[in-house]
């Protein structure tokens, strides 16, 4: 799929966390799979036509195999959840991943989904790549200046008169600092999402959870590429925590945007230069090799995903594939899914096409 086709939308799927709350997700693009962290705010469907966000949508989707999830409590997923303690979102982020079917990836932390990365990188390091922080940190506390500290109170008071106001003075507080160099539209749009994304009592409930949440201890064992790409001008996470995280994670890399948004907008210098950094970051995915170096599809996918493939090429049905590789049958569907958009592939032929890239790939007796 190519998330730039007008004609092409997104997958939306749910997994199941580990207490039983239910998360939305979304799978579009083609390329390496790259999973989303959330962020605070979040509205798969809103996100999808979005002045703010989807140009990120769009072109992420030409590189890659974007997932991306709406947190508990927000979004399409379970709504009136109480806890949003770093444990149960660790917990939603690996239910993406079993219920995606993702076996290795690249994984992006926006914003506040920092903690819950690093946490997720020190647990499974054998499932991730490639790691990358935009917007980010390793706590909203750490390393935090008295002002910044005196600003996370000030939100929560913000959060609780002004939230579910018909006007959006209050929430235009949130916009500005997002994005101070966006359009009104950009700026209704950033008012309107933040009603959309949760309510009050989830607002506050979940932010002032979020606040004690610190991962800096993880730091110094995670041992993977990793890029720190953060606006040097953001207003809602101050640079500070870029150098902070890069400086605690061996061997990561550190890049400021000329940049004042904490969302880096379309029409600024610093968003082709984002898309060449992250673009650049994750090639390497496209290369990993599996078998021969020469086989390009062994190079694209997963090894699961091949043993997957190369049964269907003997013309095993799913319910076969699922009891030879003592898979789930939905694994192997979501397994498929998969592969199809590592590929570009859709539609009723996408099986036949897949196989047929297969047997054009394996070397001639």
């Amino acid at each position: 799929m190519d998330a730039h086709r007008a004609d092409v939308v997104q997958d939306i799927r749910f997994a199941r966390s580990a207490d039983g709350v239910g998360i939305a997700y979304a799978v579009h693009g083609s390329g390496p799979p790259l999973l989303i962290d959330a962020c605070w705010l979040s509205h798969l469907q809103f996100d999808w036509e979005s002045p703010v966000w989807r140009h990120y949508l769009v072109e992420l989707g030409k590189i890659a195999t974007v997932i991306r999830y709406d947190e508990r409590g927000h979004g399409l997923s379970d709504r009136n959840v109480t806890d949003h303690s770093l444990p149960a979102r660790v917990a939603d982020l690996e239910a993406v991943v079993e219920d995606a079917g993702l076996d290795r990836f690249a994984l992006l932390a926006m914003a506040q989904g920092g903690p819950v990365a690093i946490e997720y990188a020190a647990r499974h390091p054998e499932r991730l790549t490639r790691l990358v922080f935009y917007g980010s940190y390793s706590g909203a506390q750490a390393a935090a200046t008295p002002e910044e500290l005196e600003l996370l109170a000030a939100f929560e008071a913000l959060i609780k008169v002004g939230w579910a106001r018909p006007t959006s003075e209050f929430r235009r507080v949130f916009s500005s600092m997002m994005i101070p160099g966006g359009t009104e539209e950009q700026m209704r749009w950033l008012d309107d999402l933040q009603q959309r994304a949760c309510d009050t009592e989830t607002a506050v409930i979940s932010r002032t959870q979020r606040q004690v949440e610190d991962s800096t201890w993880r730091l110094g064992e995670l041992d993977l590429p990793t890029l720190v790409i953060h606006s040097r001008g953001d207003q809602m996470n101050e640079f500070h925590h870029a150098r902070h995280l890069a400086a605690g994670i061996r061997g990561a890399r550190l890049v400021g945007l000329d940049s004042n948004n904490h969302i880096v907008l379309a029409d600024e210098p610093a968003w082709p230069a984002f898309v060449r950094e992250i673009a650049e970051f994750i090639e390497p995915d496209r290369q990993i090799p599996i078998e021969a170096a020469d086989d390009d599809v062994a190079a694209l996918i997963s090894p699961r995903e091949l043993d997957i493939l190369r049964l269907a090429a003997t013309g095993y049905d799913n319910d076969a594939i699922a009891a030879e590789l003592f898979l789930s049958v939905r694994t192997v569907e979501r397994h498929l899914q998969n592969l199809y958009a590592k590929l570009g592939l859709s539609g009723r032929t996408a099986r036949t096409a897949a196989v047929a890239r297969l047997l054009s790939s394996a070397p001639s007796a």
